[in-house]
């Protein structure tokens, strides 16, 4: 079909009287017609002419390209549904939901109750979705409709504050539990010793006093490894820079660990010039709490060895192991969670916190780090931590 213009009737009328006012004026007859005519037919050119071809295509069309150039490459999952249907899904979209959701059913693509209630609603609306793609996931759900059938469904992953949520009240829970135990203890002894009024017998008194010694400082223990955790967990996102020398740190460290009752029982085996990015009194904290827990939990005739080397890929290796009752493998897994124990009752008895290898894994993680427990029932256990060398340039630099 063929489209034109109305036709210019002023445009017309001008050209006529423009002509005619030549003619009045004294004008050649044949420049007033050359003129009548040049304006004529620009002007029927002008209404012959169709108008451009559209770039665009129909307006759904159009939004739909302009929609998925827009949302293809943002982080967090988004549907574009068309009546009912889905018809563009982005990148994070499909890396969540799978490829093949594209054209399909959006109630099937969902799958869940509360995203179907959430997707027939004519409002725009938000809800909380558990389950949407792995068992205990958290999703939220917010559907905004953009008229003619097509709506924008976003889905922002909760699952991780949930679960830091859940961390943090667990947390709390374990070091009250912690905390309350010794206090407990010391509360109760005291009160005893306060209630005889002075009668007690030398010994009883005596032992009194050494529980409430002892819980006084497995207390003041379990406060300093809290503070210690919680200033490590603060820092962990900035990476030291002083430059470590790790062969003193780790002789110093491990000996401090073991005490005079302890240290015929260490064997060092320390490479020099092993050199770190690193914070000193992290590494001596992170050198003592492993040859600590091995002196612990090693067998009481046998030794605990430490060796540093330098290891694979440019890394400084430490390696603590000892022969001891070992750990089983169920248990490994869960070592570096805080206030873990493998037996509460004999780590409670040694003076452990149950923090000591979560400090650890915190150390290494913010000297960008690796941490490896390897255990075995009946032979003993190895721990080793590698953190990155400083590579030549870096020590000519310092």
């Amino acid at each position: 079909m063929e489209h034109r213009r109305p036709l210019p009737w002023p445009g017309l009328a001008l050209a006529v009287v423009g002509s005619l006012g030549l003619l009045i004026l004294g004008q050649q007859p044949w420049l007033a017609l050359t003129v009548l005519l040049l304006w004529g037919c620009s002007l029927w050119l002008a209404i012959a002419e169709p108008p451009p071809v559209s770039t665009t295509r129909t307006n759904g069309a159009f939004n739909r390209d302009t929609m998925s150039e827009l949302i293809e490459h943002s982080g967090t999952p988004l549907l574009l549904t068309e009546k009912g249907r889905i018809a563009i899904a982005n990148q994070a979209a499909r890396e969540v939901l799978g490829a093949h959701i594209v054209g399909q059913d959006v109630r099937v693509a969902l799958r869940h109750p509360d995203a179907i209630t959430l997707t027939n609603m004519d409002r725009a609306d938000t809800t909380t979705v558990r389950g949407l793609v792995r068992r205990h996931d958290i999703w939220r759900l917010s559907r905004q409709p953009l008229g003619d059938g097509m709506a924008v469904i976003e889905l922002i992953n909760r699952t991780a504050e949930a679960d830091i949520s859940r961390s943090h009240t667990d947390f709390v829970a374990n070091a009250s539990h912690e905390l309350r135990t010794p206090l407990a203890s010391i509360i109760g002894y005291a009160e005893t010793l306060a209630e005889e009024n002075g009668e007690t017998d030398v010994a009883t008194r005596d032992r009194f006093l050494g529980t409430i010694l002892r819980e006084s400082r497995r207390l003041k223990g379990l406060v300093d490894d809290l503070m210690s955790l919680s200033r490590i967990e603060a820092e962990k996102h900035d990476q030291p820079s002083d430059r470590i020398d790790m062969r003193p740190v780790v002789e110093r460290a491990a000996r401090d660990a073991a005490g005079p009752e302890r240290l015929s029982r260490l064997e060092l085996d320390l490479a020099d010039g092993i050199v770190v990015r690193g914070d000193q009194q992290q590494l001596e904290q992170l050198v003592r709490n492993l040859v600590d827990n091995a002196l612990k939990y090693g067998a009481e005739d046998e030794p605990v060895r430490v060796v540093l080397e330098e290891g694979q890929a440019g890394n400084a290796r430490l390696t603590v192991s000892d022969r001891g009752e070992g750990i089983a493998p169920e248990h490994l897994p869960h070592l570096t969670r805080r206030f873990y124990r493998t037996d509460p009752g004999r780590s409670r008895a040694s003076g452990g916190t149950g923090l000591g290898l979560a400090i650890v894994k915190h150390i290494v993680e913010r000297h960008r780090g690796r941490l490896d427990i390897e255990s075995k029932v009946g032979r003993g256990t190895t721990v080793v931590v590698r953190i990155p060398l400083i590579d030549d340039g870096e020590q000519g630099l310092s």
